[in-house]
């Protein structure tokens, strides 16, 4: 699960370095050093901002597996490109005494001329930006990125890269983004959170798991909600037999259609009608809950299949059709603790942020990250063709997307007793 090597920088200028670092930036860090971490986010406001929710656990520790884990990195620096409308931000670094840099450059060169930071917390979400009409909101994730890209290949040195969400609304920027950790040799981590939350049962699919079909229910009416059952469905079928095979084909369907979609695929019907009993819940509920009907149709390129419905009432949960069982495999991710506390949310992956800090190895491989931006951005595209909408989306072809990987992860999901609801260590009260 390691980068793969090599990073576009040449044996002499290797040796230029001082012969002792590695390509890359595959420096080992400097024993009982803390990794100094650079945060470059969008926006910075609500206790609901993603920057709040992710930085905030950075600062004061987390919740991982019954207790509170304390920091175990130190924030040294921060650019927030909407600066003026982030006032809890702005706050924040004045009482924690972290710098706010004017540029993503300064924040990572904390000044000076080169790198001079351990790793890079990237969190393009939310803000004031605008939507395009296939419903695509324009963070500047891959704007930034390509930033923190540039002090990377001008330092000639690299280090561990964390981004909140999709790599970008569009595929070549993300399959760029993940070229890059490639070529440069960085560990990239990042997605939804949704997958390291507390489940129910408590139980991971084992490796080569015999999956022939998928179904996520959740709230994907949106972009950025879709992204999250999306990425869900790749935590779990990418431990299918065989391993990951890239995914050949994207369809959205929208309203009524979605409901004749499903009456026509048995395998997608059986397994949302393994989650509306598994929840108990009257016949037709998601039919008639539907904020929106829509399903995302993901075909692999080994033939299994997969589909993520827009519903209410389940949280986020999975079923599985898996040969050879009577019944299919179901888990959910439910119960978020409340209110925003500093124990809200995303605990477990704040944990796998500061582990890939720390050990220089991503928590899952980043390929998925990529699959999953592609699915979300292809899905988008789907209903539209030549400037109008069509409810029955077109079936993308994707055969830029057969990307193949065989994980090796163990379990990654938050366990044991739920946090309390405490504030946040702000250093002010309001």
């Amino acid at each position: 699960m390691n980068p793969k090597q090599g990073s576009g920088f040449s044996r002499r200028q290797m040796l230029a370095m001082g012969g002792t670092a590695a390509l890359g930036g595959a420096v080992p860090q400097a024993a009982g050093r803390r990794p100094r971490i650079a945060c470059v986010v969008t926006y910075w406001a609500a206790p609901g901002s993603h920057a709040d929710w992710i930085i905030t656990k950075l600062l004061d520790g987390y919740w991982w597996k019954g207790a509170h884990t304390p920091s175990r990195v130190d924030v040294v620096s921060a650019y927030i490109h909407q600066f003026n409308e982030s006032g809890l931000g702005q706050k924040v670094c004045k009482s924690k005494n972290i710098p706010v840099y004017k540029s993503v450059r300064e924040a990572l060169t904390l000044g000076g001329k080169e790198l001079a930071v351990d790793g890079v917390v990237l969190v393009g979400e939310h803000g004031i930006y605008h939507d395009n009409l296939m419903g695509q909101r324009y963070y500047p994730r891959w704007w930034l990125y390509q930033q923190i890209v540039r002090v990377f290949e001008q330092s000639k040195r690299s280090v561990p890269v964390f981004n909140d969400k999709h790599l970008s609304t569009s595929w070549n920027e993300s399959k760029w983004m993940f070229d890059k950790s490639r070529e440069l040799d960085f560990p990239l981590y990042g997605g939804s959170s949704i997958p390291f939350y507390y489940r129910k049962p408590e139980i991971e699919l084992d490796i080569d798991t015999p999956i022939r079909s998928s179904v996520v229910v959740g709230g994907a009416s949106d972009e950025g909600g879709l992204f999250h059952c999306v990425d869900v469905l790749q935590a779990f079928v990418e431990r299918r037999k065989g391993g990951e095979s890239g995914v050949a084909a994207v369809q959205c369907i929208r309203g009524p259609e979605v409901w004749k979609w499903t009456a026509q695929n048995a395998w997608a019907g059986q397994l949302l009608e393994t989650i509306r009993n598994g929840f108990e819940l009257k016949p037709g509920h998601f039919e008639q809950s539907a904020r929106g009907a829509a399903v995302c149709i993901v075909d692999y390129c080994d033939g299994t299949k997969g589909a993520i419905y827009s519903g209410q009432g389940v949280g986020w949960t999975y079923a599985g059709e898996i040969a050879g069982q009577n019944k299919p495999a179901m888990v959910s991710m439910l119960g978020w603790p409340g209110p925003y506390s500093q124990y809200h949310a995303a605990n477990a992956f704040e944990h796998w942020l500061v582990e890939m800090m720390l050990t220089r190895k991503e928590p899952y491989n980043a390929e998925r990250l990529l699959l999953s931006s592609g699915i979300v951005s292809y899905n988008q595209e789907s209903n539209w063709e030549n400037g109008r909408y069509f409810a029955i989306g077109r079936r993308v072809e994707t055969p830029f997307m057969k990307i193949a990987y065989r994980t090796t992860r163990g379990p990654q999901f938050n366990t044991g007793p739920r946090p309390p609801v405490i504030p946040y260590i702000r250093g002010f009260e309001k």
